[in-house]
């Protein structure tokens, strides 16, 4: 993003465009090459291309790298100034000089990741934040980069399983828009001199195509503006939240999103907790990993925990476990190993949920074809009818 400064050095006032992720990045920026910032505005972005083309800080590669150097021997500092060295992205590389300077200054990691929010999200902050108490930050470094990696490949097998679904939508749907938008009009020119002499499902499918050939491009603006019009609804927050809450209430759909909730939802506050974490405030940190039901629900154990009862008596008590979740649970308490055993839990419902996604998707391919089929042949039975009643009529 691109914003304009007002800023100052000594007496003089002048206008700076600076290049940030956000605000205050650009403000760093200005304050690292003397100026004083007296104002900051967003300037809107040349188009749709130029965000597509901006390259995104990549976490979970400099949780990595930085894991190895430091895991090497390096310092902290000597292991930040190698990464800004060798890093490519001019965008990227001022990042990591921001951190520099701010460590050089005196501040912790987490202090100087903190002043990034959009880059770096609370939850990594407060595991760099106890990793720095405890003296074991290669320890943290490792355990987060483990749980990304879980996490994306449960995200990864999802999507995989999504493609051949979508492509037979995509490829039906495009076969289908054939047929009604180029061949059908064109037999519908054919039989117009039939009149009511074709079969009701042929009449009405062929006057279809005679609407497309007459107003062809209305239909095409209309089908524009519909599409448009759902493009925009769908990429707002409360439209996507109405059609989550509509799905959460299909029994077997929903259960499974809850799992896969509940599966992350232990699994990172398990990584808090074995970074050194109190349980209530690891519960705050990862509440807004939930959906809103679910909050409310977490809240209220939450409120038990802190009038004293054990863990899994308020998580059992508001719905915030499952049969096996709980006895894990209940292990954990009589061991003390709670993180351990909430990471398991996430392990457990993860492989779970990965089984849920492959049975639903061996389900809805032949589903799919078999709808598509039927639906295509049907359109081409139709076009068709009148030349077979045509055949029979001369037999």
């Amino acid at each position: 993003m691109k914003f304009e400064l007002k800023v100052a050095r000594g007496a003089e006032v002048q206008s700076l465009t600076l290049e940030a992720s956000d605000g205050l990045q650009a403000q760093l920026q200005a304050e690292a090459q003397g100026y004083s910032v007296l104002g900051l505005k967003h300037l809107e972005s040349a188009g749709i291309g130029a965000r597509l083309r901006k390259p995104r800080f990549n976490l979970m590669l400099f949780s990595q790298e930085l894991l190895s150097l430091l895991d090497s021997g390096l310092s902290l500092v000597e292991a930040i100034e190698a990464l800004a060295e060798k890093e490519g992205h001019a965008e990227s590389r001022t990042l990591l000089k921001q951190l520099l300077a701010l460590l050089y200054e005196g501040l912790p990691l987490s202090g100087a990741l903190e002043k990034f929010p959009n880059t770096f999200p609370p939850l990594y902050v407060a595991l760099i934040r106890s990793s720095e108490r405890t003296g074991d930050m290669v320890q943290a470094l490792n355990r987060h980069v483990t749980y990304q990696g879980q996490l994306d490949a449960v995200k990864k097998k999802i999507t995989t399983a999504s493609i051949y679904p979508v492509l037979l939508i995509v490829v039906g749907g495009l076969v289908m828009l054939f047929l009604l938008g180029y061949v059908v009009p064109r037999f519908s020119a054919i039989y117009e001199s039939a009149g009511d002499n074709l079969p009701w499902m042929s009449q009405l499918l062929l006057s279809w195509g005679r609407l497309l050939h007459e107003h062809g491009k209305v239909a095409l603006l209309a089908s524009v503006i519909v599409f448009s019009l759902l493009g925009v609804s769908l990429s707002r927050p409360v439209v996507r939240n109405t059609l989550l809450q509509q799905l959460w209430k299909i029994p077997a759909l929903g259960e499974t999103m809850r799992i896969y909730q509940l599966a992350r939802f232990y699994r990172t506050l398990g990584m808090l907790l074995q970074g050194g974490i109190p349980l209530v405030t690891g519960m705050q940190m990862v509440a807004s990993l939930l959906q809103p039901s679910l909050k409310h629900q977490l809240q209220l154990a939450e409120h038990d925990i802190r009038e004293g009862k054990p863990l899994s008596s308020a998580m059992e008590e508001h719905g915030m476990t499952t049969s096996i979740a709980l006895r894990m649970l209940r292990v954990g308490e009589r061991t003390g190993r709670m993180g351990e055993m909430m990471e398991r839990i996430g392990s457990f419902y993860d492989e779970e949920i990965a089984r849920a996604v492959d049975w639903f998707t061996r389900l809805l391919e032949p589903l799919l074809m078999v709808v598509i089929g039927l639906i295509i042949g049907v359109v081409v039975v139709l076009m068709y009818m009148p030349i077979f009643d045509l055949a029979g009529s001369i037999q």
